[in-house]
C-alpha cells in the first residue's frame, strides 16, 4: 500500500484527510467532491470549475476519450489537462459504467490503464465488473471474483506514478462487500471506489447503501481512500462522509440542470415549481426563477448546472467544517429531517455504533440532543461500554438531581447516558444540551447504562432517583434496583 492518505481528524466515522496525489504533485483534502466531465459535451468548463468553485480534483471517461475520434488524438499528443484546460489532480473512469450499461466494451484492463497513463491521467480505474443491487448471490460472487482477478491484473501494470483505483464489488451482499474490501485492500492499489450503488441512490435506498458501506470500510484499513461512486446529491453528503466516505463523483449537477432542476441540500425542485430562490450564490442573487425559466436553453443549463455547483461544494465545505469542530453528527441530524429516506439512512447508521464509536474523539464542544436518534449517538454507546470498567461500594445512589453526601457513593444521572460518576459530571458529553422534555428513548438509553453498571456490580445496592422516567424505561433496570421517583418523598411529606 502506497502511503498516499492520512487521516487528519475524525467525527466518528466521519473524517478530514489528505490524499497525497504523486503524478500531480499537489494533495486533495478530503472529503472532496469531483464534478464529472463529459469529454464532449461541457456545460460548464473545467478551468471555470478550478477558478470559481475551487475544485480541487474532477474526474472524466476514459473510455469515452479513447473511442473518439476527436479526442483521442489531441488526448495523447498534448495531455488530459491541456485537452480540459484544468491543473489539478485528473481521475479517469475506464468504461465500467458503459460495460454496465450495454454489456460489453472493447478494450481492456491492462489496455485503458496504459491509456489512461499516456494521456496523463493522476488517478486511474481498472475495467471492473459492477454488479448491480439485487443481483442473485451466485452472479455477484462470479462477478466479484472476475473483478479481483482485474484487479490483480491491474496490479502488474506499469503505470509510473499515476495512482490506480482498486473498485469493490459484490452487489447488496455486506458479508461480499466486506470480503472483496478485503481482497482489494491487499493489492498494492491506492484508492477504493465502492462500486455500482447508483441504483441505490437514484432509488433512495439509504439504508441498504448504509449496509454496503459499512460492510466495505470493515474491510479496509484506516489509511485507505474510499470513493463513493456516482454520489452526487448534496442532501447525501453528511451521510456518506459520517459513512467514513473520503471522496464523491458528481454529473448530478449538469444532468439535473438540462431537466430544468434545482438542487438544494433538502432535495430537488423544479425550476418552473419556484417563485423565488432562497439562495445567496451569484446564480440566485442575480435571476429570478422565472427569468432562468425564460432564458436560452444554453443559457438556463449553464446557469442552473452552476448553482447546482455552488450549492454541492458549499455543502462538501460545510461537511468538513462539522468534522473539524465535532459536529457533523448535528448536522447529518438536520440534513435527515429532510426526506424520509435519510432519516431511515441514519437510523440505519446507528445500527453500526462500533465502527463510529472506534474512532470519535472523546472530547468535542459540545453534545446536542436533537432527536430520539441522539440516544443511539456513539457518545452514548461508547460511555456505556465503559460503565463495564467501574467498580464501586457496597451502595450507589444515582439520581437525576443534585448528588448527595448520604451515601456511601452518589453519581449523577443523566438521560441518556445514564451513570456518571461525580467526577465526570462536568466533562464532555455529559454536559450534553438537552431539550426540557425528552422523549423516552433518551430515558431507555438512560436505563441500559444502568443495567451495564450493575452487571458488572452485582453485589452492590443500587438506588436510582428519576426524574419521572416513562415506563419503558423503568421496564429496562434490574430487578435489584431499588427506584423512587426524585421529590416522591417530599411530595408525601407535604400530603401529611
Amino acid at each position: 500500500m502506497r502511503e498516499i492518505f492520512e487521516v487528519r481528524g475524525y467525527d466518528g466515522a466521519g473524517r478530514i484527510g489528505e490524499l497525497r496525489v504523486p503524478r500531480a504533485d499537489t494533495t486533495v483534502e478530503t472529503p472532496a467532491l469531483l464534478p464529472v466531465i463529459n469529454p464532449h459535451v461541457q456545460t460548464v468548463p473545467p478551468g471555470e470549475l478550478e477558478s470559481t468553485f475551487g475544485t480541487q480534483i474532477l474526474i472524466t471517461n476514459s473510455y469515452i476519450l479513447h473511442g473518439s475520434e476527436d479526442l483521442r488524438g489531441p488526448a495523447l499528443e498534448t495531455g488530459l489537462h491541456e485537452l480540459l484546460e484544468f491543473s489539478g489532480p485528473i481521475m479517469t473512469d475506464s468504461g465500467s459504467f458503459q460495460l454496465a450499461e450495454y454489456g460489453s466494451i472493447d478494450v481492456t484492463t491492462e489496455e485503458i490503464l496504459r491509456f489512461q497513463h499516456e494521456i496523463g491521467a493522476d488517478i486511474g480505474t481498472p475495467v471492473d465488473v459492477p454488479t448491480p443491487p439485487d443481483t442473485d448471490l451466485s452472479q455477484a460472487q462470479d462477478e466479484q471474483t472476475r473483478t479481483q482477478e482485474r484487479l490483480e491484473l491491474a496490479d502488474t501494470v506499469e503505470t509510473g506514478e499515476m495512482l490506480v483505483t482498486a473498485p469493490v464489488q459484490g452487489s447488496g451482499y455486506p458479508d461480499l462487500r466486506e470480503q472483496a474490501a478485503r481482497e482489494a485492500y491487499r493489492t498494492d492499489l491506492d484508492v477504493f471506489p465502492i462500486g455500482a450503488v447508483v441504483p441505490l441512490l437514484n432509488e433512495y435506498r439509504y439504508q441498504e447503501l448504509v449496509d454496503v458501506v459499512t460492510a466495505t470500510k470493515r474491510g479496509l484499513g484506516a489509511d485507505a481512500p474510499v470513493h463513493l461512486f456516482g454520489a452526487g446529491h448534496p442532501m447525501m453528503f453528511a451521510l456518506a462522509a459520517a459513512l467514513g466516505c473520503d471522496l464523491f463523483d458528481s454529473a448530478a449537477y449538469a444532468l439535473y440542470a438540462r431537466d430544468g432542476r434545482y438542487l438544494t441540500v433538502s432535495g430537488t425542485e423544479h425550476l418552473a415549481d419556484l417563485t423565488e430562490f432562497a439562495c445567496s450564490c451569484p446564480v440566485c442573487v442575480d435571476n429570478t426563477p422565472a427569468e432562468l425559466e425564460a432564458a436560452a436553453t444554453s443559457k438556463r443549463q449553464r446557469l442552473l448546472a452552476e448553482h447546482n455547483l455552488f450549492i454541492s461544494f458549499e455543502e462538501i465545505r460545510r461537511i468538513r467544517e462539522a468534522i473539524r469542530r465535532g459536529t457533523l453528527f448535528e448536522l447529518l441530524e438536520q440534513r435527515a429531517r429532510s426526506h424520509p429516506a435519510l432519516l431511515d439512512g441514519y437510523r440505519q447508521l446507528l445500527e453500526y455504533p462500533e465502527q463510529s464509536a472506534a474512532t470519535d474523539p472523546t472530547t468535542k464542544d459540545a453534545f446536542f440532543y436533537l432527536s430520539r436518534e441522539s440516544a443511539h449517538r456513539p457518545e452514548v454507546i461508547r460511555h456505556h461500554q465503559r460503565l463495564g470498567r467501574f467498580d464501586v461500594g457496597s451502595e450507589l445512589l444515582l439520581t437525576a438531581g443534585n448528588p448527595s453526601d448520604s451515601y456511601e457513593e452518589c453519581w449523577r444521572l443523566v438521560a441518556p447516558f445514564g451513570p456518571v460518576p461525580r467526577a465526570l459530571s462536568d466533562a464532555y458529553p455529559f454536559t450534553a444540551e438537552r431539550p426540557d422534555s425528552l422523549d423516552r428513548e433518551a430515558f431507555e438509553a438512560a436505563a441500559r447504562g444502568v443495567a451495564r453498571l450493575v452487571k458488572s456490580n452485582p453485589e452492590t445496592d443500587i438506588t436510582i432517583f428519576h426524574d419521572d422516567w416513562p415506563a419503558s424505561a423503568l421496564a429496562l433496570l434490574p430487578g435489584q434496583v431499588t427506584c423512587e421517583r426524585l421529590g416522591a418523598r417530599a411530595e408525601t411529606a407535604n400530603e401529611d
